[in-house]
């Protein structure tokens, strides 16, 4: 054997990872591409988050991306044709926890969670996954708002679920701090109640965040107190 060629066990970790994930990306464009006779196959059973550390050589981000690309391109395999809208969400949530826990600072997971696996016409499978989005929101709510406001989106104007949406817009008004989040995350749990005819409770909300000092800029407080002021004038007429 040539002195210049190392063993396998001599390549870093890291490298090793690096291969293998581009290995999995090459064979899953392959298997798309060539795209054999079909058959059904659901996921398989989630791997514990454990597994996926151990599995992956002290490279947690790695490992997650990985899994994710699997998980992604499952439903192009030659041998399956199955779309993902069709798949054992129960199985599919547990891959996307196992991914999260993995890596917990990646959004790729949840991304793929709110903005592909939401869109199914199932809205048994929509909702469960909108509680994952939910759960998941609970363990990093300053990082992980984004992903509940778009369920609160999904649950209002594709399920037509204005309490659900209000949960999820409550819960981002209660537990999310980060200082970057716009005014219409702010805002959703107002919007939601007025769409409920729920006007003295978006009086009350828009009250106590004007008067919370969380609003800095002039043009977003000169917003909410008109705001206000045409709840408290819908308020003060007298309804039909």
């Amino acid at each position: 054997m040539s002195a210049d060629i190392r063993s396998l066990s001599a390549v870093p970790p890291r490298l090793g990872i690096l291969l293998a994930a581009s290995l999995a990306a090459q064979l899953a464009w392959q298997a798309w591409r060539v795209a054999p006779a079909s058959q059904r196959a659901d996921l398989p059973p989630a791997p514990p988050a454990a597994l996926l550390r151990v599995a992956s050589f002290d490279e947690p981000e790695a490992a997650a991306r990985l899994a994710m690309l699997y998980l992604q391109a499952y439903d192009l395999r030659g041998d399956n044709a199955m779309p993902y809208q069709q798949l054992d969400y129960e199985r599919l949530i547990a891959w996307l926890r196992s991914i999260v826990a993995t890596d917990p600072r990646s959004e790729y997971a949840l991304f793929s969670a709110a903005r592909v696996y939401t869109e199914n016409p199932d809205a048994a499978k929509c909702r469960a996954m909108l509680e994952f989005l939910y759960a998941e929101f609970g363990r990093d709510p300053d990082r992980r708002w984004p992903w509940l406001a778009h369920a609160a989106l999904v649950a209002k104007h594709r399920l037509k679920d204005l309490p659900l949406a209000l949960r999820y817009a409550r819960a981002i008004d209660r537990q999310a701090r980060d200082p970057r989040a716009p005014l219409w995350a702010k805002q959703m749990e107002i919007f939601i109640l007025e769409d409920l005819d729920e006007l003295e409770a978006a009086r009350v909300v828009l009250g106590g965040l004007i008067a919370s000092g969380r609003i800095r800029d002039p043009h977003e407080l000169h917003f909410l107190q008109a705001r206000l002021r045409t709840v408290e004038k819908r308020l003060a007429t007298p309804r039909k």
